[in-house]
This record gives C-alpha cells, sequence and structure tokens, in this order.
C-alpha cells in the first residue's frame, strides 16, 4: 500500500537544500521522502556538479542516473550566489523556510553570507544542518571531503578485505551516506527542540565523524584492548573481530555467507567431524585453518542444496545475491521499494523509493529530479513576489 506524502510525517516542513554532490542531498532526500517539502538551490549555470557525476556512461534527460537517485522529488530554485539580488531572494526564502542544509567546504559559506549565524539572524526559528569533510576548524579542513578520501582517513578502509590484502574501499559512497543520515537524525532532533523552545539550532557532521561512529563496535574494542590491532583473517575474512566460520564460502554455483554459529553444530551437517573437536578458543586463535576446512567441504555442493541441509538446523546462512537475483526474489517483491517517477519533460526514471513505512504505508510522490530552476518562477511567485 502505498500514498502520496502530502501527509507525511514532516508536511508543511519546507527544507532549502544547498548542497550538493551526495552526502547533503541524501539527508535532503530523506526528508523529503518523509513529507517535508524539499528546494533544491542550484547556480542557474550547470546546477549541482552531481549533475554531470557519472556513474556510467547512462544519462536520463541531460542528467546522471545519480543525479536522478537522490534529487527525487525535490523542486529547483536557481541561484546565483554572485549576485546580490539572487541572494536577496534567497534570504527571503530562509525567512520563511524551517530546515537549510549546506555542504560548502569551510570558509565558503561565511564568505556568502549564508553561515548558520547570519541565517539565524534572517530566521532564529531555523534549524541549519552542515556537513563537512572532516570538521570545521581543524587541520584536515581544507582537504577535499570527497568519500574515498574519508574512507582512507577513517581507518575502515584499512580493516576491510583479507590479511594479505592491501586496503580494500567500499563498493559504496559509505561515508557520504552514513553521514547524510546522521545529518537527518539531529536536524529531526532539531526540529523536536524547536517545536518545544521555538528556538533554532546548528547541527552538523562531517564524513570522517560518521566513519568514525561507522566503527564504533570495533574501535571501542581496540581502545579497550591495549592498543592491540585485529589480526584479519587470511581465509574468507568478513569481519577481523570474529571467529570462524564467520565468513563467505565459494560453493559449486555462487557464494554462501555463514555467520556466527558453534562448530558442534555445524560439523554433522557438513559431515566434518573435526570441526566438534575445536574448543571455542581455537575458533579464533586458529580461524584459518577452521576456515580453509569448511571451504574446502562448501565447494563440492550447490548453494540450495547447503541451504537445504543448514535451514532446519537454524544455521544462520544466506546466499550472496546479485542485483538480478535480489530483484526477481519474491521477498524483495514483496517490499514494493521500486518506484518509477517522471517530470515535466516526460523523463521517467526507475529509482529506489523511502525505506521508511509510517503505519504501514510506504511513501511514493512519483516526481523525479527536477531540472535546474523549473520551479524558480513557481517559488518566486510564492514566497518572493508576494511577500
Amino acid at each position: 500500500m502505498t500514498t502520496k506524502n502530502e501527509e507525511g510525517l514532516l508536511s508543511g516542513i519546507i527544507v532549502l537544500d544547498m548542497s550538493q554532490f551526495l552526502a547533503g542531498p541524501m539527508a535532503a532526500l530523506r526528508l523529503g521522502d518523509l513529507g517535508a517539502r524539499v528546494i533544491k538551490i542550484e547556480r542557474p549555470d550547470g546546477g549541482d556538479l552531481c549533475r554531470r557525476l557519472y556513474l556510467s556512461d547512462t544519462e536520463i534527460g541531460g542528467d546522471s542516473t545519480l543525479f536522478h537517485a537522490i534529487n527525487r522529488g525535490k523542486e529547483s530554485f536557481a541561484v546565483n550566489m554572485k549576485d546580490e539580488s539572487d541572494l536577496q531572494e534567497l534570504r527571503t526564502l530562509i525567512a520563511k523556510a524551517d530546515v537549510v542544509i549546506q555542504n560548502f567546504r569551510p570558509g565558503v559559506i561565511e564568505r556568502l553570507g549564508l553561515d548558520y549565524a547570519s541565517v539565524a539572524a534572517i530566521n532564529p526559528r531555523i534549524v541549519y544542518g552542515s556537513i563537512t569533510g572532516y570538521g570545521p576548524d581543524n587541520e584536515w579542513r581544507h582537504f577535499p571531503g570527497q568519500d574515498l578520501l574519508a574512507q582512507a582517513r577513517s581507518g575502515a578502509m584499512w580493516l576491510n578485505g583479507e590479511a594479505d590484502d592491501g586496503p580494500v574501499p567500499f563498493g559504496l559512497a559509505v561515508a557520504d551516506m552514513l553521514a547524510g543520515n546522521l545529518l537527518v537524525q539531529a536536524i529531526l532532533a532539531g526540529l523536536v527542540r524547536r517545536g518545544v523552545t521555538g528556538r533554532g539550532v546548528h547541527v552538523e557532521t562531517s564524513l570522517l565523524e560518521a566513519m568514525v561512529d561507522f566503527q564504533f563496535e570495533v574501535l571501542t574494542t581496540h581502545l579497550n584492548d591495549g592498543g592491540r590491532l585485529p589480526k584479519k583473517s587470511a581465509v574468507r575474512n568478513a569481519h577481523a573481530y570474529l571467529a570462524a566460520p564467520y565468513g563467505v564460502y565459494r560453493c559449486a554455483d555462487g557464494w554462501l555467507a555463514l555467520a556466527m554459529m558453534p562448530l558442534a553444530k555445524l560439523a554433522p551437517l557438513l559431515n566434518l567431524p573435526a570441526l566438534a573437536d575445536y574448543t571455542p578458543d581455537d575458533a579464533f586463535q586458529r580461524r584459518d585453518e577452521i576456515k580453509s576446512l569448511i571451504a574446502s567441504r562448501l565447494k563440492q555442493k550447490a548453494i540450495r542444496e547447503w541451504l537445504d541441509i543448514m535451514e532446519p538446523a537454524d544455521i544462520w546462512a544466506a546466499e550472496v545475491l546479485d542485483w538480478p537475483k535480489l530483484l526477481q526474489t519474491s521477498a524483495f517483491r514483496q517490499l514494493d521499494m521500486l518506484q518509477t517517477v517522471t517530470r515535466g519533460d516526460d523523463v521517467s526514471v526507475q529509482t529506489t523509493a523511502s525505506p521508511i513505512r509510517v503505519n504501514g504505508v510506504r511513501a511514493k510522490n512519483g516526481l523525479a529530479a527536477p531540472a535546474i530552476g523549473s520551479q524558480s518562477d513557481k517559488i518566486r511567485a510564492e514566497f518572493i513576489e508576494g511577500r
């Protein structure tokens, strides 16, 4: 069951998305999924640089699929930040908005006169969200706030892969997405606080802080374990701190993930009685030896054969699916997480829908990412000329 988002939890909230690329626009996207009206503030000559950030050679309506994915459902208001009359129109919008999101490099927003102090002077009730690469005032603040670079500096890239691998980056812009989600949490808390006190607030995070927080579980272990570094498994590593059999294994026709379980429980199912002889300490200390034994056995049968043995025994196992296989499953189709969005120039894009359900309903608004300035006249008439 789906519905439009006019009655969403944030219905009536106006968000000005002054950010570019991924992290900030992702936060604005999620607020829009929850019912807010999101107005994207863009340069008239080219707009958000993400419009030309191609993940592949696929272009839809002159924009990248990445831009479409992360800016669906928004309106676009074109503003030349070097033109004082345009800036004055933006200030008029700010006076009537609830949330501002920006991810300019430290120092840039101040030069534009759109930093929190300046915006709060216009609208004391504003909830102002900022994302930087590494924080606003440390010695890394002027480095490019780019996802891969943040992964590299965070330690997470070093943690990935097997013992003999070099650093392995995530296959996703994980720093951007995590930072965007953290900012959403902070903005929602800021809106609650404003509802109680009537006052706005400045909330901020960075790609680096998001990546450090992402590792809080394992980093806490490191900090309280005499500073020892974890030893990654050389065989099918999946988590440096978890014992065998935890990992992903090749079968005759694909890959199977095995999570935590007693080796003694797994031994008869794999017809490997030697597994039962390993102690819990062995499961970590002799991890590679054990995992090599399991790997040699699992490759002898197909995934479905193993799952037919493991699932009735409540073994935590799952086939590793690629996108085509995932999309073909009934379970995925039952989630109803895909939608087709359109805009006035006949652009049509199939993309994901909000991951959040409210009272059992997933909101879908059906609007594709906007063309540059496509709602400028409408917004100007509604918010500026009628002031």
